[in-house]
Formats: structure tokens, sequence, C-alpha cells
């Protein structure tokens, strides 16, 4: 499967040396050099976990190989227990 932009603007880079300002491509607002940024406590904590080795890149190598084989089993089961538990946590939330 490729897939590919439908936004002609990133399919388009700007040259090297040349800026283009939001203003410029929207005709909307553009963000002060002087407005902050700040990282909410939740997207620290997953930065932790990233950077604390949640990843497992050996695996994700195992399992592209398993694909590129044909030996990788789907378990429908499992996906749809997983699917089942993210939903009525989900639910959980909005009725909450």
């Amino acid at each position: 499967m490729k897939i590919t932009s439908l936004d002609p603007q990133l399919a388009n880079p700007t040259p090297v040396g040349e800026r283009r300002t939001p203003a410029a491509k929207t005709g909307g607002p553009v963000a002060e050099p002087s407005a902050k940024v700040e990282i909410s406590a939740a997207a620290q904590a997953a930065a932790q976990q990233v950077d604390a080795g949640a990843f497992d890149a050996a695996k994700v190598e195992q399992m592209q190989q398993k694909i590129k084989d044909g030996t990788f089993a789907v378990n429908p089961d499992a996906i749809a227990d997983k699917l089942i538990a993210n939903a009525r946590e989900q639910l959980a939330k909005t009725y909450r």
C-alpha cells in the first residue's frame, strides 16, 4: 500500500534558504516570536516512557520479518478483546 500526501504544500517543500510564513500561505494570524509552548505532564510522562525503553526495536524487527515471511499469525480473539476493553474504557471516561 502506498501512502501519499494530499496536501500540496507537503508535496512541494520550501527550497533551502527560502522561508515561507504561515500568514503568506493561509492569510491567517502568525504566532509572535515570543509565544511560549508548555509541555503537558501527560506528554512528559509519555516521553519518559519512550526514553525508558518502552519501545522494543528487536520485537518490531521480529514482527516485520514474520510479516515478510508470511508467518505472522493474527489472533482475532485478542484483537476483539482489546477493542472491547478500549471501548469500555472510553465509555467509562465519557460517563464520569
